[in-house]
């Protein structure tokens, strides 16, 4: 069974990145839980456990000028399809985090499907990882807009920074709060 979850699907900037996982039976790896309940540090070691005991995984990528082309759901749908077709050996069945999918192969539908199988909550700390390492490189490039913090996020201090700096190549701007910043600097 693989489990594919997304991160970045609600930030305004970076790419929205997807990873699908098949974990062995028994799964060596302990403390896996949704990437949202775990520091950092913690996400970034049980990644590394999870890429050198895994049967299998994927990671995809897409940028916000194709989130902004497809919309986000779209994109999501698209990228974990494409993160499983990646998984060799190919898996039996899917369980994914409350995206609809079209595969071969049975798939679960699930919301919070990250706090029930691990091998989603697994998905999910590659996927947050491999974003936030895109984000703290990108913060580098444009440390204005705080993205080593907030991560592309609508934080406070993203939006103060959006409106106050304008929408850089990265922000995706078919998303509300980047739309109207980019829309006012036209006027």
């Amino acid at each position: 069974m693989a489990g594919v979850d997304e991160a970045g699907r609600g930030a305004l900037a970076g790419p929205l990145l997807v990873a699908a996982v098949i974990l062995p039976f028994p799964c060596a790896v302990s403390g896996i839980d949704d990437s949202k309940k775990l520091s950092p540090s913690r996400r970034r070691r049980l990644a590394a456990e999870i890429k050198n005991h895994a049967r299998a995984f994927a990671v995809v990528r897409r940028e916000a000028l194709e989130v902004d082309r497809l919309n986000v759901l779209e994109a999501t749908r698209q990228a974990m399809e494409e993160a499983v077709l990646a998984l060799k050996p190919a898996p039996d069945c899917v369980v994914s985090d409350a995206v609809q999918l079209s595969l071969s192969v049975p798939v679960v539908v699930e919301v919070k499907a990250d706090a029930r199988y691990v091998c989603v909550a697994a998905a999910s700390i590659l996927a947050k990882v491999a974003r936030d390492e895109v984000m703290e490189e990108l913060h580098r490039r444009f440390p204005m807009y705080g993205w080593a913090e907030n991560k592309g996020y609508p934080t406070r201090q993203h939006l103060e920074a959006l409106r106050h700096y304008g929408a850089s190549p990265w922000h995706r701007r078919s998303y509300a709060p980047v739309r109207v910043v980019v829309s006012d600097k036209e006027r």
